[in-house]
């Protein structure tokens, strides 16, 4: 078990990591820390002391409670591959009314794919934004308002969508109950 949980923890740094934008040497020097303790712990080679696991939090902007799973450790031919039904971990939940959870294992891979919730009147926000890559999505409940440029989509249950992401784009909620929308992000971006 103790194998399953150092790979897990160090799925999660990995995955913090990245979504910080930083390298292993970028995360080395805030941390104070050697790249190769690191790469080890990412690996889940070794398990980091608590002052290590500190002063990794630190770097990366989280309490060391971050790192643990309350529901135990996913046995380990899982860890990578598979998110159990609500086991999926919440990347943001920002003050706009848009919940994201991550349902692809980490962001290791060429994609990630999230739930995006958006509560009624919920928003990315009132600015156009761009980003690297390609997205797309399916409309699972309710109904959303997609600009992609100057034009601005009505996409109800059933609908789908597609567009590279550095066309400037938004989206809210477009009725009064939560809509719930699968979304596909290549590369990953959270």
């Amino acid at each position: 078990m103790s194998e399953a949980a150092d790979l897990w923890l160090g799925m999660q740094v990995r995955d913090l990591r990245k979504t910080n934008r930083l390298s292993l040497q970028q995360l080395a020097e805030k941390s104070g820390l050697s790249v190769g303790l690191i790469s080890q712990i990412e690996r889940g080679l070794t398990s980091p002391s608590i002052r290590s696991l500190r002063l990794i939090s630190e770097a990366l902007g989280v309490t060391p409670a971050r790192f643990f799973h309350q529901e135990g450790t996913p046995p380990p031919e899982e860890i990578g591959r598979i998110v159990r039904h609500g086991k999926g971990r919440q990347l943001r939940l920002s003050g706009n009314g848009v919940a994201k959870w991550l349902l692809t294992p980490d962001l290791s891979g060429d994609l990630e794919m999230l739930l995006v919730e958006i509560q009624p009147g919920g928003r990315s926000g009132d600015e156009l934004y761009t980003h690297r890559g390609e997205e797309c999505g399916y409309i699972i409940s309710g109904a959303m308002r997609l600009w992609i440029a100057e034009t601005c989509y009505l996409l109800q249950q059933g609908d789908s969508f597609r567009f590279r992401s550095n066309i400037p784009h938004r989206f809210e909620n477009a009725v009064e109950m939560v809509s719930n929308v699968l979304w596909i992000i290549t590369p990953p971006l959270y």
